[in-house]
């Protein structure tokens, strides 16, 4: 399974992006992770096949929305309010075992990985 993200960018404190990735065959869990330069990789937003759960990292919520497509192998990432803080590079996430209500706040819950994509907010 390879997952292909698109959609980071350079913009302003306040600007919106939207980021997107889409998978190459069926999996459950999917999510986003960012990483900043010397931090380790966090959680951002995870949601279920059937889009029925969805849980957000308590520093995007209210700003971030994640979504998923009626074919469930595409997830977006939806960012307003951008703030200098959101500058990281951002993977998406896949995982094989699971099913319809399955969700994933951490790393090792997830089978496959993106190559990224940055997200620069300036100030």
């Amino acid at each position: 399974v390879q997952l292909q993200a698109s959609g980071g960018g350079l913009v302003q404190t306040g600007d919106s992006l939207r980021l997107s990735c889409a998978a190459t065959a069926d999996i459950w869990a999917m999510g986003w992770f960012r990483q900043a330069p010397g931090r380790e990789r966090e959680f951002v937003a995870t949601i279920s096949w059937r889009r029925d759960r969805i849980r957000y990292a308590d520093s995007v919520n209210g700003r971030f929305t994640i979504s998923r497509d009626s074919g469930k192998n595409t997830v977006a990432l939806q960012m307003n309010s951008l703030k200098p803080e959101d500058t990281a590079r951002y993977y998406c996430a896949a995982a094989r075992v699971g099913d319809v209500h399955s969700i994933g706040i951490l790393a090792s819950q997830y089978d496959y990985w993106g190559q990224g994509t940055q997200v620069t907010v300036s100030s």
